[in-house]
Formats: structure tokens, sequence, C-alpha cells
């Protein structure tokens, strides 16, 4: 065998070697692909076909499905979109400066000389109620804010059509307003539930038109009741919800579960400067707003009643230094003269817990309730005075802004505040000193006619020592029917008021 014989046999051993191993490799491959087929099949099948989901599970989704869609269908008819349009007016200026009707006489229409006026025509948008109905004349409940000083008004019904409309009445304090429409058309009324019934947790559906989209529905729960301190000094106690409210929902409707209006969307707070919804919604109460339905129908405006005083929500060191730790209610700092809570015996210190044996929780809610009282009503007024609670019939009379500002008949005219540890270091005193602190004076009032100033320190009244808070109150009521003046200290200065005859 040459040498060309012995490579040809040495390579065919090679290659039969090689293929050998290439066909036992293949067939091992086989092998375990087919064992593991099954299971990867059982897999995807598993994947294609997911636990079946509870057939009661569906049926609570769908129920709820249907209850938003019923209110949806039931409430979106009854809301509508105001469209306003305010218009002002300004005088152009001269030309540059330039006395125009000096060379070339007066322009057209100004033929007094004067400069010609320039139209500016601001555009708004808002929602509104349908609450009722009088033949062919339909009620729309708004804000106050949504018609504010419009010189025209449509609305813009659900059914795609628009009316003009005219202002029936409007009330800042709430922060409500009315407007009406005439039509032969049928439009459905908005049905008014029991806002005092409401709960935290209660379902909300805001029904409006946010940003000029009309009747938009979003969905949330009732996330505070009684919340205060609405913009312009609103006095109302808020709903507040995260169902979702933007500009142009003002004015619309918070319905419960049901479709009964139980709010009017009014404000939302918002970080952003767009002003959008970060799921901090409130509404005006319905409640707060049934009277007033009724009174802008009859007569136009709200009419309040008054007690007169002016009220303050305590701090912690005032509620110390009165003893009244743990107590709900509205500190009566100051009282109108010859109003009626003077007439009824309430007095400067009082501590007002109740109305009608119903819980004051604050000063708004306080304002709220007297607000609500129809003059003439008796109405009972619970207070905390020296540690005991008194009741003070009290004959509420109609409140004018004319006798609500008149600040020279309040009484005494003087925010006393208790010496705190923090005025105790700014005044560089010692922890054995006494008296108030003069936190206000109130102009025109008889404190600040006899010269007391803010920042003084009150130790006596008309000669009687002044230790405390609730020596302050008392001296107050049992030593001023006749005349008042005050012993206090200004800087290093010890000095007496001038007196005040009463």
């Amino acid at each position: 065998m040459n040498l060309l014989q012995k490579l040809a046999s040495k390579n065919l051993l090679v290659f039969n070697l090689v293929l050998l191993g290439v066909i036992f490799g293949f067939s091992l491959a086989f092998l375990s692909f087919s064992c593991s087929t099954p299971n990867a099949q059982k897999t995807v099948q598993a994947q294609e076909n997911p636990a079946a989901i509870p057939r009661d599970a569906f049926a609570v989704a769908e129920g709820l499905q249907s209850a938003f869609r019923a209110v949806a269908n039931k409430v979106q008819p009854s809301v509508v979109e105001l469209k306003t349009v305010s218009i002002r007016r300004q005088q152009i200026p001269n030309f540059n400066g330039i006395p125009w009707e000096f060379f070339f006489g007066p322009r057209d229409g100004s033929p007094d000389g004067q400069g010609q006026e320039r139209e500016y025509r601001s555009q708004g948008l808002g929602s509104g109620i349908i609450v009722r109905q009088q033949q062919d004349t339909y009620y729309v409940l708004t804000n106050n804010h949504v018609v504010g000083d419009a010189n025209e008004i449509m609305v813009a019904a659900n059914n795609g059509k628009e009316y003009p409309a005219v202002l029936v009445g409007k009330d800042e304090r709430k922060d409500l307003a009315m407007v009406s429409f005439k039509t032969g058309d049928v439009h459905p009324l908005a049905e008014l539930g029991d806002s005092d019934g409401v709960s935290v947790g209660d379902w909300a559906i805001a029904v409006g038109n946010p940003l000029g989209l009309m009747s938009s529905v979003t969905m949330g729960i009732v996330s505070f009741v009684g919340r205060t301190g609405g913009p312009g000094n609103n006095i109302n106690d808020f709903i507040q919800t995260d169902a979702s409210i933007n500009q142009g929902n003002s004015g619309g409707a918070l319905v419960n579960i049901r479709g009964q209006v139980i709010g009017i969307n009014t404000w939302i707070a918002s970080n952003n400067s767009g002003g959008g919804s970060v799921g901090l919604g409130f509404a005006i109460p319905i409640n707060n707003a049934k009277r007033s339905i009724d009174e802008f129908i009859s007569s136009g405006e709200i009419s309040y009643g008054w007690l007169g005083v002016s009220l303050t929500d305590p701090d912690r060191d005032t509620l110390q230094a009165l003893r009244l730790e743990g107590k709900r209610g509205a500190l009566a700092t100051q009282v109108f003269l010859g109003s009626p809570a003077d007439k009824g015996g309430i007095r400067p210190g009082d501590f007002i817990t109740h109305v009608n044996s119903k819980e004051v929780r604050g000063t708004n809610p306080l304002t709220l309730m007297v607000g609500d009282l129809k003059p003439g009503d008796q109405a009972q007024f619970t207070v905390i005075r020296d540690g005991v609670s008194r009741d003070f019939q009290v004959r509420i009379e109609v409140r004018t802004n004319t006798v609500a500002a008149d600040n020279k008949k309040l009484w005494p005219g003087v925010w006393a505040v208790p010496l705190s540890d923090s005025i105790r270091e700014s005044l560089k005193l010692d922890k054995n000193a006494q008296g108030v602190y003069v936190a206000q004076v109130i102009p025109e009032t008889p404190a600040a006619i006899i010269g007391l100033q803010r920042n003084d320190r009150i130790t006596g009244i008309n000669g009687e020592p002044v230790r405390d808070m609730v020596s302050f109150y008392k001296s107050l009521r049992e030593k001023t029917d006749k005349e008042l003046w005050f012993n206090f200290i200004r800087g290093d200065s010890t000095l007496e008021t001038l007196k005040f005859k009463r």
C-alpha cells in the first residue's frame, strides 16, 4: 500500500468517526426535544387559557357599571354648560400723548372732545344644574364666580340646543347664583339629595363641563366632609372629593350613587400652574343651597340672619388659658353693642358650642348656622363661660353689610391673647408676668378711640387687675356697664387709657 492509499484510509476513518458523532448527537438532541415538548405545550396552553374569573366577581363589576351608567343617564340631561361674556370699556389714550382733538377736532363718536372707548369682551365657561321649573321658565343653580358680572349668558343644554339666559340673583358669601332661561322644550330637573347624610368613603360622581367638554362624568369618593377655608371668604363647609374636577366644572353637580345631587362643585386645590385636578375637589353641600334656591326665585337675593359677634377659632394657647381644652366651638371676641347677641346676654369671651342643640364645629360652621336662621327666629345659643355651660335665647335680626361693618359699635375692639412663651420672650418678660397681650386693635372701636395700641400689655380694666385671659373677659363683663378704660404697659411705661362712656 503506497502513501496515498494510507492517507485515503485514514481520511475515511476520520470521516466515519465524525459522521458517527453527528448522528449520535442529533439522536440525543431529538430525544431530549421529544421529552420536553409535552411540558412546553402544557405551559403554552396554560398561558393561553388562564383560570376563569368567578362569575360572582363579574356580576358585582357589571352591577356597579350598570349603576354608574344609570347615574350618568339620569344626571347628564339636568346639568348644563354656561357660556358667559363680560364686557368692559376702556378709554383709548391720546396718540403718543398728543392731544389729537386740539389740532384736528373731535374724532367720530366723541363730540365732547373725549377719547373714544374700546370694548373688551371676556369669555367664560362653567356649569349649572337645572333645579326648578315654572311653566316655560327653567332655573339653573350655579356658582357666583361662574356668572360674576357677566353681560351675556347662554345656556347650552345636553340636547345640543342653546338658550339665552338672564341672571336671577347671586350671593358672594356662599358663592351661589341662579340664572333662568325660557323654552318650550322639556328638560329634566335634578333630584336634590340630603348632604347631611354624606359620609367619608361614599361614592362621589362629578358631572359638568371641564374645559368646555360637555357632559363629562368622573368618579371618586367623598374624601372629607365639613372642610372649611374656601377662597374669597366663602362661609360654606365643603364636601371634599377625589373625583376629577377641573376648570369648567364649577357650578356642576356632585351626586351620590343614586344620582341625587349632594353638592355643587366649586373649587379645587392644585399645585400646578394650569390649575389641573390633583384629586382635591370641593363642593358646596346642597343643603346649604336649598333655602337659597327659594329666595333667589322669590326675591332675587339672599337674606342672612345676624347675631352680632366677631368670632375666632382660638389657638391652643388661648384654649388652654380659657380652660377649654378638648372643646369644640367658636370664641366670641367682640360683640356689637345693641345687636341681637348683646340684647340676648352674650358677651366677649363666651365660647359658643351649640345653636338650637346642634354642635358648633368652628367659626365658619357657626357663621353658616346663624346665616341660615331667619330674621325674627328665636334661637338658643349654648356657651361656656367661666367653665360653666349656659343657654341664652336670642332673637335673630337681618344682616346687612352696613350694620355688620359698623366698627364704632364693636365692643370692646381689642383682640387679646395670652402671654405665651414666645410673647414673653419677645417682650423680655419673666414667667411670673401677668396680663394679656394686645394682638390687634380694630379701628374706630372704643379701644382704638381711648388710645390702646397693638403690642400693649393690658394689666387692668377699670382698675380691676387683669392677670390672665379669664380675668380679662370677666372684668369686661362685670366692670364695664357704664364706662371702660385700660391699665396697660407700653415699653417700659405703665399707663392708663382715656375713659370711654357707654
